[in-house]
């Protein structure tokens, strides 16, 4: 039926064994009259009116369906048609690709000419798609691309083919090598034959060069993020000195008070009898050792508050942009101002004229420093934008529109909502994506526009907010800053604001109010008439594609108090410690009683023993304390039997291996002292209380084994300020010693220790957590991400077994993927059936030897990162190993005897180790990639090592 005459489709019944059906050129807004054509296979109605997609239930045995050029905006009730192999509905108004997941026979797909954005995983089930056309759409971004990756059969695609306009993403830079990379089964790209091995191989090399520089810029950024936290921790270690000293003089002294009154007899301290001038010797030590620990509590908050101190967020984002970079293949690019740049210095000067002190006044701001400007280069939203203006500048009928629009461009701040948004996750979408449609921020219960402001004060205002509240639901008083929201973020964008209309406070933003405006501005309430600069407003703008997101600015807030000299060494603004604090703690310190100084103990035998404790015979003997001392070594005390109490502190102690076999002891104070293993401790039943604060202790696992074992009875234990080589230690020592009331001073809550102990639990490898974190894929996803393939496929990939599923007996050799990483696995067990395991992860746990692989000969890539392993010997049965990454551990030096036996090793990354020499590495013939920096390796003569390798080794040092 052609071009007139067919308005409805009436008549069929006559039709039973209608096998095709072509209508083009109607009026029909409707599918009807099909009911009576079950045998129907193709179908046509083209160029009609058509609105939706209906009546096509009975035709289920459909194979071809011809919509295009009508009026669709929806994929629907395609659910029945499981035959349907053709489908074409380009030339329609759709938005979105769905309703297309029961098509598994599905081979062409046209959706040319609609209003697509985003591919998403919508056509992953359509398994046997061969032709898809989707040219002509809103498609800007490569990670939609991408995920054309899990079409396995795909071998036409168009996304700009001759007879339909580009899709943005089309004219980046790049875009052919993207895809030909991710879809290597292509056989023709936008009617172009790229069937042939060259093509693919010059797609292939490219990623590869490109994927390698990439690493190494990450690596660098990363490097230099670990010299940023170095200088860090060695300006914490200044500012640490003087609570450290204050702490140490002030505990010291309190616990010499304590000594003294000791000697007091516990039944005279209450007694009638007792001398006046004996009850106010001991009024007065209770006094002095009041004041004490008020001045310990004060300096004690602010040691905790100096702890806090973390990485400058300058460097948070780096590493992600570097990433988003290349797998945009260099469209979106992230450029590092610095004042050399007119750029730089342009949004500085914007910055600091839309800050207004008058606003801060309250907070005791006087301004702020601006710590770094970086450019947005986005060349998918900048387009976008240039198109949409173009748009509306041809669609203006007036002139003085045309010729006047830049009036109507403004760079207007952003900032998230932290009660709506997560701010990194927003921030990197922003630079990726741009800013979301007004339909989505409405979704978000945020007025239905994008929120832009070209105030700072009004920008900053709901996020001073929300810190201030959660700080003072933390604990106010005890906060590590007296502006907790100082270090602030913004995104400065270009913005058209076009026809607008000033709204007052309490006017609903809604598009269908204002159907003429393109956004509206909303006076602040406060300060409309500012020192200087623009009067303060709050925009709503309509349209996200008008919106071009340009820089990011870094910036801190500055206090008045910060305009004085910073003191012993801190930094502005941090608790700046007045010469009042010292004043008090010597008033504290001087106090009555002043105790002489007793003569300091360098050994004990029985006489010392029976003086210090005061008693007649050693077995009488139930408190002693030997508190300040020089004493390493305390051999003598094994005869004191009846030992309930022992205080050690402020000694040169390394280890207690004396303190042993005392059935009675039940505490003991061991604080301030350089113990660094807690192995010594041997058969102390009764020991109910252990302090061993202010020491040098580094194993969390072993020491925690220890007391396991040897302290069955241990409630209370006090570990803070140890250097310890793990950050999780609390919950490493709850998963152990079940016992504990009290951890660090704090009570151990009964959630908090089942949880522990569960983590305790899921630390050894096991059937359980085989199950969980492993995969049977048998290829390498096609990928830009830098992420080993592990911990790769383990994100894309589903779970390969149900909880429920019942597993036959070779389940283990189907894994060819394990991913363990950040499990506190102090151990490689329990993979001897692994036979087929291929690509490996065990980064961030405890393991100190790589052994337990043998088994997995076929293992290609193996990441062992942040572990504590020294030796690489567990190796050379892994001949198949091309990828090796073994960063952050205790490695000091390349076994060449180990390397001799990974023939295939294309890829080498021990960054992060003591390693002195590069001696050993020449015995790799096949590496490709060496990352061998932050290491000890101090002669240039070792680069000749690398003299012996055939092809290019790329070395980051």
């Amino acid at each position: 039926m052609f071009f007139s005459g067919f308005p409805r489709m009436v008549g069929l019944s006559f039709f039973p064994r209608l096998c095709r059906l072509t209508i083009v050129g109607q009026n029909i807004k409707h599918i009807e009259g099909l009911e009576c054509c079950p045998l129907l296979q193709e179908l046509w109605v083209v160029e009609c009116h058509l609105t939706e997609i209906s009546g096509l239930q009975n035709c289920l045995q459909l194979e071809k369906l011809y919509l295009y050029d009508n009026q669709i905006c929806e994929i629907k009730n395609l659910e029945l048609q499981t035959s349907l192999e053709v489908l074409w509905l380009n030339d329609n108004c759709i938005t979105q690709i769905q309703g297309l997941n029961t098509l598994q026979n599905l081979k062409e797909l046209n959706l040319a000419d609609n209003d697509i954005e985003k591919i998403g995983h919508s056509l992953d089930p359509n398994v046997s798609l061969q032709n898809l056309n989707l040219s002509g759409n809103k498609i800007n971004s490569f990670k939609e691309l991408t995920l054309l990756a899990r079409q396995p059969n795909l071998q036409e695609l168009a996304l700009k083919d001759p007879t339909s306009t580009p899709n943005p993403v089309c004219l980046l830079c790049n875009y052919a090598t993207h895809v030909l990379y991710h879809v290597p089964g292509l056989q023709r790209l936008d009617t172009y034959d790229v069937s042939s091995k060259q093509v693919k191989d010059t797609a292939e090399s490219t990623v590869m060069k490109k994927m390698m520089y990439y690493n190494m810029r990450v690596r660098t950024a990363q490097r230099n993020l670990a010299e940023a936290r170095l200088r860090l921790m060695e300006r914490k270690k200044t500012m640490l000195q003087l609570p450290e000293e204050c702490i140490r003089t002030i505990t010291q002294a309190t616990k010499n008070l304590e000594r003294e009154l000791s000697k007091v007899p516990a039944g005279r301290k209450k007694s009638a009898c007792m001398s006046e001038v004996g009850f106010i010797h001991l009024h007065k030590i209770l006094n002095k050792i009041e004041a004490l620990k008020e001045r310990l509590v004060l300096w004690t908050r602010r040691l905790d508050e100096s702890e806090s101190v973390q990485a400058s967020n300058m460097m948070e984002y780096t590493v992600q942009f570097l990433l988003m970079e290349l797998e945009s293949v260099g469209n979106i690019r992230l450029e590092e101002g610095c004042p050399t740049d007119p750029w730089f210095t342009s949004c500085c000067d914007l910055l600091l004229a839309r800050f207004s002190q008058s606003d801060f006044k309250v907070h005791n701001i006087t301004g702020i420093k601006i710590n770094r400007v970086i450019r947005i280069h986005n060349s998918a939203l900048r387009l976008r934008f240039e198109d949409k203006l173009h748009t509306l500048l041809t669609s203006e009928k007036s002139a003085t529109f045309s010729r006047n629009y830049r009036r109507w461009l403004e760079y207007l701040f952003y900032t998230a909502d932290p009660e709506k948004n997560n701010e990194k996750e927003d921030i990197l979408r922003i630079v990726e994506e741009g800013f979301k449609a007004a339909e989505q921020y409405k979704a978000l219960e945020i007025e239905g526009t994008i929120p832009l402001s070209n105030s700072l004060s009004v920008t900053e205002q709901p996020r001073i907010e929300q810190t201030l509240r959660q700080a003072s639901q933390d604990n106010s008083e005890h906060s590590a800053d007296t502006i907790p929201f100082r270090h602030g973020k913004l995104i400065v964008s270009k913005v058209f604001v076009g026809h607008s209309k000033p709204i007052r406070e309490g006017d609903q933003v809604d598009r269908s109010s204002y159907p003429r405006f393109y956004s509206v501005p909303r006076f602040s309430k406060t300060h409309t008439v500012p020192e200087c600069g623009p009067r303060r407003r709050q925009w709503f703008v309509f349209e996200h594609e008008l919106v071009l997101p340009e820089y990011i600015i870094y910036f801190e807030y500055i206090t008045g108090d910060e305009e004085q000299p910073a003191l012993l060494g801190h930094s502005p603004g941090r608790h700046d410690i007045s010469s009042n604090d010292i004043i008090l703690d010597k008033e504290a310190l001087n106090m009555e009683p002043v105790l002489k100084p007793q003569p300091t103990l360098l050994s004990l035998d029985d006489k010392i023993l029976l003086n210090v404790a005061r008693a007649n015979v050693l077995s009488q003997i139930t408190v002693l304390n030997l508190h300040g001392n020089s004493l390493s070594k305390i051999k003598e005390i094994s005869r004191l039997t009846a030992l309930r109490h022992l205080t050690i502190s402020f000694n040169e102690f390394t280890c207690l291996d004396d303190i042993s076999h005392m059935p009675n002891l039940e505490f003991l104070d061991a604080s301030f002292n350089n113990i660094v293993t807690l192995e010594g401790l041997r058969a102390l039943g009764q020991l109910k209380q252990l302090d061993v604060r202010w020491n040098k202790l580094t194993r969390a696992r072993e020491d925690t084994a220890v007391l396991r074992k040897h302290t069955p009875a241990l409630l209370k234990l006090d570990t803070r300020y140890n250097p310890w080589n793990r950050v999780s230690v609390r919950i490493t020592i709850l998963g152990r010693l079940t016992t504990l009331t009290h951890l660090d001073d704090k009570m151990v809550a009964e959630e908090e220790a089942a949880e522990a102990v569960q983590v305790a639990a899921g630390c050894k490898i096991n059937k359980a957590s085989l199950l969980a974190h492993s995969r049977t894929n048998s290829e390498r996803p096609r990928s830009l991400s830098q992420l080993s393939t592990a911990q790769l496929l383990c994100l894309l990939s589903p779970a390969s077994w149900g909880l429920s599923q019942e597993l036959d007996i070779y389940w283990t050799a189907k894994i060819t993927t394990l991913n363990l990483d950040s499990q506190r696995i102090p151990k490689l067990i329990n993979l001897n059936k692994l036979v087929n395991l291929r690509w490996a992860s065990f980064n961030d746990n405890d393991i100190s030897k790589v052994e337990g692989l043998d088994s997995c000969s076929k293992l290609e890539e193996l990441s062992l990162n942040n572990n504590n392993i020294s030796t690489l010997s567990g190796l050379p049965k892994l001949h198949c190993l091309n990828k090796l990454s073994v960063d952050g551990n205790k490695l000091s030096s390349l076994d060449a005897s180990v390397l001799d036996q990974l023939p295939n090793l294309s890829f080498l990354s021990v960054e992060n180790n003591c390693i002195s020499s590069l001696h050993g590495i020449h015995r790799v013939r096949s590496l490709l990639e060496l990352y061998i920096g932050n290491n000890q390796i101090s002669t240039s003569q070792d680069i000749y090592y690398l003299k012996t390798f055939s092809v290019t080794c790329l070395v980051s040092t």
